[in-house]
């Protein structure tokens, strides 16, 4: 694997290293040792896969808070996606600063989110799969959001939303008081 860093402390971008012959190709797609190598939380207690069916679905922005903040390892498996993080670790230099990324079956890249991290990404293409292995499980009660649109974030989506949950587009926003902790 390669670890490409970001401005953002802790977030990584994992290209595969592919050892390819005439069959195809073989590569490691996560490996602990390495993970902890380059500074990031190896955990995996949980794999989540979403489906998406049509392009311009968003999901997000979501984060989970104490007692149970996830860090997650985000691939898409079909079609592709764009992929945004959003710094929500409260002493941080970059809070509320964000990155965002393409990811693809055809580039095979992921993301690594750390804790306290907000998630969400778009669908560029019609069914679309996106795989998570994530480093807690699901706890009730932990997650909060953000406003995908919020003016504050400005964040640079890719196309128009077409289809998004009434939750995630009723999440307040910043200067409305949004709960991030």
């Amino acid at each position: 694997m390669k670890f490409r860093t970001t401005p953002i402390e802790g977030v990584a971008i994992i290209d595969l290293e592919e050892r390819a012959d005439d069959r195809g190709f073989f590569a490691r797609s996560f490996c602990r040792e390495e993970f902890l190598a380059a500074g990031l939380n190896p955990a995996v207690e949980q794999c989540n896969l979403s489906y998406n069916h049509k392009a311009g679905t968003l999901r997000g922005m979501h984060t989970q808070v104490d007692p149970a903040p996830e860090a997650k390892l985000v691939r898409c498996t079909a079609g592709a996606i764009q992929d945004i993080i959003v710094d929500l670790r409260p002493d941080s230099p970059t809070r509320f600063q964000h990155v965002a990324v393409e990811l693809s079956a055809q580039n095979r890249t992921a993301l690594y989110v750390p804790e306290y991290f907000a998630h969400g990404y778009l669908t560029l293409t019609d069914g679309a799969e996106v795989v998570y292995q994530v480093s807690q499980s699901y706890t009730p009660g932990t997650e909060r959001g953000l406003r995908y649109d919020d003016p504050d974030l400005a964040l640079p989506w890719a196309r128009d939303v077409a289809v998004i949950s009434d939750k995630d587009k009723s999440w307040t926003l910043l200067a409305d008081g949004a709960q991030l902790s």
